[in-house]
């Protein structure tokens, strides 16, 4: 740059500090992006060759090279946003390999499992947040950070067994789905009620949540057997990855102007994609990119866990306790809701909705800006949301052989 300063006609010397330093910020972030990327497959690579879930080593790397560990990355922005894409592009590839008429068969039992392993947790995180002493809407947003699933962790440990195709994973997805929708309009009535007010636009927001996963549904139906000619058609697509990953984009965008998450988004447009004859091709462009996307997901998540809470024996208990609570009564929604897939198959139902991963993160730091919960009740949460996200592709681990050890298990749907 000092060179182009001096040779460049009408180039400021006054600029070259300032290019210098825009320089420096992107090395940074590269450094950044690095060090994230490689502290994940190197946890993948340990964890597997040591025969664990390839995701818990994302999440340990992430871990390691984060802030409260070695300290050589504090993600910021970027690298949010990389995570971001990263798992948006993880669910619009699970959508890509669900029917809907495989989700339409769980209906039910996916509306009860989603239901019910909301209700549990919530009441058992609002009894318990009362017991310790902590008023009434810090106690509803300790329910509600306990309620909240991500279907993230799950979902890719779940693609990485290969049973997506088994009824309790259909189970699991649409649960999800009615999961987020649900958690949408708690979240507003929670945070309306310690403002001091709550808005009918909450509920507005929820409905219209609602009509944009059933006007996905209505769409993919609607595209169903769709030739691939059509999405190569335009003459900037050489592959019909790129008007797929557009359409990605925009209905992961949807979802997130509407307030639902944007990764319901991309799941509902992979749902689209996976009726057309073009589901072959995009499924198999999309993997790499997800393979360099989606880890950037797992290793901030893990960057996010602060160890050291855990060294104030309160904060190490309630945070244990919460933790339980949010295992055991997601695993008790599971084995109710989902009980026509079997026995084990219901209880990897419950196991897959354990993880709360960003969605409770994100009700954490809500209840901590209203001012509901105080640094404390939020340090047990953070580890509480974590430990849940950690722990759950371990309890997916030990209970998916068991329930697909016999032929045909884990298979049955309720209509």
């Amino acid at each position: 740059m000092t060179l182009l300063a001096g040779v460049l006609p009408g180039t400021a010397a006054g600029a070259v500090p300032a290019a210098a330093g825009a320089d420096a910020e992107v090395l940074g972030i590269l450094a950044s992006l690095f060090v994230l990327l490689a502290g994940a497959k190197i946890g993948e690579e340990v964890l597997r060759r040591l025969g664990q879930p390839g995701v818990i080593g994302e999440l340990l790397g992430g871990f390691v090279v984060g802030p409260f560990a070695l300290g050589l990355v504090t993600p910021g922005n970027t690298e949010l946003v990389f995570a971001e894409i990263g798992v948006v592009v993880l669910l619009f590839s699970v959508g890509l390999e669900v029917r809907t008429d495989d989700l339409f068969a769980v209906g039910r039992p996916a509306v009860l499992t989603a239901t019910i392993a909301m209700a549990l947790p919530i009441a058992a995180g609002f009894v318990l947040a009362l017991m310790i002493g902590e008023p009434v809407t810090a106690s509803l947003f300790v329910g509600l950070a306990l309620a909240a699933t991500s279907i993230g962790i799950t979902s890719k440990v779940l693609r990485d067994m290969g049973v997506l195709d088994r009824g309790f994973a259909r189970v699991i997805i649409g649960a999800a789905l009615v999961d987020d929708i649900l958690a949408l309009v708690l979240i507003g009535l929670v945070a309306g009620v310690a403002e001091g007010s709550v808005s009918a636009s909450t509920l507005l927001v929820g409905v219209a949540g609602v009509g944009l996963v059933v006007l996905g549904f209505l769409a993919a139906r609607r595209a169903r057997g769709l030739p691939s000619a059509v999405f190569t058609w335009p003459k900037f697509a050489d592959t019909p990855l790129l008007p797929a990953f557009l359409l990605m984009l925009i209905v992961a965008l949807l979802a997130a102007a509407i307030g639902l998450a944007a990764i319901i988004g991309a799941f509902v447009a992979g749902l689209i994609i996976a009726e057309t004859e073009a589901r072959e091709e995009v499924e198999h462009e999309i993997r790499p990119l997800s393979s360099i996307f989606t880890p950037f997901f797992f290793a901030v998540t893990g960057a996010q866990l602060d160890l050291s809470k855990l060294l104030d024996p309160s904060v190490a208990v309630l945070a244990v306790l919460l933790a339980v609570i949010g295992v055991l009564t997601k695993a008790l929604g599971g084995v109710i809701g989902a009980r026509s897939e079997g026995r084990w198959g219901s209880v990897v139902v419950g196991f897959g909705m354990v993880p709360r991963g960003e969605v409770g993160i994100v009700v954490a730091n809500l209840a901590l800006a209203t001012g509901a919960i105080d640094e404390a009740l939020f340090a047990a949460l953070m580890v509480a949301v974590v430990l849940t996200t950690v722990i759950a592709p371990y309890l997916l681990a030990w209970a998916v052989p068991r329930a697909t050890s016999k032929p045909g298990a884990g298979t049955r749907s309720a209509a």
